[in-house]
C-alpha cells in the first residue's frame, strides 16, 4: 500500500539518487522500472547494488512497440542476463495497430505527428500495466528536453492510474546531466545500447530516432520532424504542462 510522500520541485531539495530508489522500494509494495536508455540502465545497475530483500517488489519492463532497432532488441536481452533481475516486455494490442497501418500505413506519423501511433503502441501497453503497480521509476532528466526542465525526484502521476487509482512516479536522475550518467556508466561497467557509439543519443522507434551531430541537443534525434516543445510520447505528459514558464 502506498503512502503519501510530498512532492519536489526544482533543484532545491534534490537528493541522491540510490536514496529516492531506496525510498521508492520501501514505501511501496510493487515498484516498476521503465528501462529504454541509458539512464535507466544507470539505475537498474543501482537497483542490482541494493540487497536482494531492498529490491523484493521491484520488476524491471519495457515497451517492444515492434519498430525498434536491432540493436536495442539485443541491448534488453543483454541486461536481462547481466542482471538477473524480474523484466517484462510489453507488446501493443495487435488488432489496434493492424487497423492503423491498414488504414493510413506505416510511416502516417511523418505527416500528421507521432501521437496516434505513440498511443496504440506505448501509451495503451503502458496503462494495462501500470494498473499492478503502486509506483514506478523513470530515468527522466530536466536538461534532456525544454518538456522536462520542471521534472520532480517525486511526483503523483496524474497521467496513470496504479494499484489503487494512485500511482507515484519517481525520478532519481532529475539534477543529472548527461555526462553524471555516462560518467556512471563508464565507471561501473554498466552495458548500453551499441547504437550510443555510433552518434545515437535519445533512442526510441527506428523511423523516429536518427543519429545527431556533435553541436546538436542530445533529443534532436527524436521526433525530428516536430517542434521541440511536442517530443513527448505520451509517457510524460504531465512535463508539459509547464512548458513556457519559469520556476
Amino acid at each position: 500500500m502506498s503512502q503519501q510522500v510530498r512532492l519536489l520541485v526544482g533543484n532545491e531539495g534534490d537528493r541522491d539518487p540510490i536514496d529516492i530508489l531506496r525510498e521508492a522500494l520501501a514505501r511501496h509494495e510493487r515498484v516498476a522500472l521503465s528501462f529504454s536508455g541509458a539512464e535507466d540502465v544507470a539505475l537498474i545497475d543501482m537497483v542490482a547494488r541494493l540487497a536482494s530483500g531492498e529490491r523484493a517488489g521491484l520488476r524491471l519492463f519495457s515497451l517492444d512497440t515492434g519498430r525498434l532497432h536491432p540493436e536495442t532488441y539485443r541491448f534488453f536481452e543483454t541486461v536481462r542476463e547481466h542482471y538477473e533481475l524480474p523484466f517484462d516486455l510489453l507488446l501493443p494490442d495487435a488488432a489496434a495497430v493492424g487497423a492503423m497501418t491498414a488504414t493510413k500505413g506505416l510511416f502516417s506519423f511523418y505527416k500528421d505527428g507521432h501521437g496516434e501511433c505513440c498511443a496504440l503502441r506505448k501509451i495503451e501497453p503502458l496503462q494495462r500495466y501500470l494498473v499492478n503497480v503502486d509506483a514506478w521509476i523513470t530515468g527522466q532528466r530536466r536538461d534532456q528536453s525544454v518538456t522536462r526542465v520542471h521534472v520532480p525526484q517525486i511526483q503523483d502521476d496524474r497521467a496513470f492510474r496504479g494499484r489503487d487509482d494512485t500511482l507515484m512516479k519517481y525520478n532519481p536522475l532529475a539534477a543529472w546531466s548527461s555526462a553524471d550518467v555516462w560518467r556512471y556508466i563508464r565507471n561501473n561497467g554498466v552495458p548500453y545500447n551499441a547504437l550510443h557509439d555510433r552518434g545515437f543519443v535519445s533512442i526510441g522507434c527506428e523511423p523516429c530516432t536518427r543519429a545527431i551531430a556533435p553541436h546538436e541537443h542530445e533529443r534532436a534525434g527524436r521526433w525530428w520532424w516536430e517542434e521541440a516543445t511536442k517530443k513527448e510520447c505520451g509517457l510524460h505528459t504531465s512535463n508539459t504542462e509547464h512548458v513556457g514558464t519559469h520556476r
